[in-house]
């Protein structure tokens, strides 16, 4: 069985089309699986929607806690790409014996061109075969925690 646990970012974000701006309704999640024809023993779990960038240490330690308490051995976690690589670095700093790995999107799922399909796919593989350790999968590509930045010019994830 898979844990996935679900925190936002543009992942799940939605289009306000009379001001233009975006926000979080719930999770995308379970349509995107379905469409993706999933057949995979999964665990859901929304701890909390928001904008990475507006995480706290406080939400870090809420991610770290379920990844903890989980009875899975295998955590997928939803994530916005902004501050990822600081999640991953908290979470491996705190937990070894588990196999955690972050996804997201750089473009919201309901824009129908987005990133994340492709990310969720590649990131429930990766989670399934890679030893104990804490990873970010995005475009196809697996990064170890704090070996990983988000290169904002390319807008990709890059190896350090």
């Amino acid at each position: 069985m898979i844990q996935i646990l679900v925190t936002g970012g543009t992942f799940d974000k939605e289009y306000n089309e009379l001001d233009g701006s975006l926000y979080f309704k719930e999770t995308h999640l379970q349509e995107m699986l379905e469409k993706g024809r999933s057949r995979l023993d999964l665990q859901i779990e929304t701890l909390f929607m928001k904008d990475s960038l507006e995480f706290t240490e406080n939400e870090r330690a809420k991610i770290q806690q379920a990844c903890a308490k989980a009875s899975s051995d295998r955590i997928l976690i939803t994530h916005g790409t902004d501050t990822m690589t600081q999640t991953a670095e908290y979470l491996a700093n705190q937990i070894s014996a588990k196999t955690i790995v972050l996804t997201g999107a750089m473009i919201p799922y309901k824009f129908g061109s987005s990133d994340g399909m492709f990310n969720l796919g590649s990131a429930l593989a990766f989670v399934q075969i890679l030893p104990p350790g804490v990873y970010i999968s995005m475009n196809g590509k697996i990064f170890e925690a704090g070996n990983v930045r988000k290169n904002l010019s390319k807008g990709e994830f890059e190896a350090i």
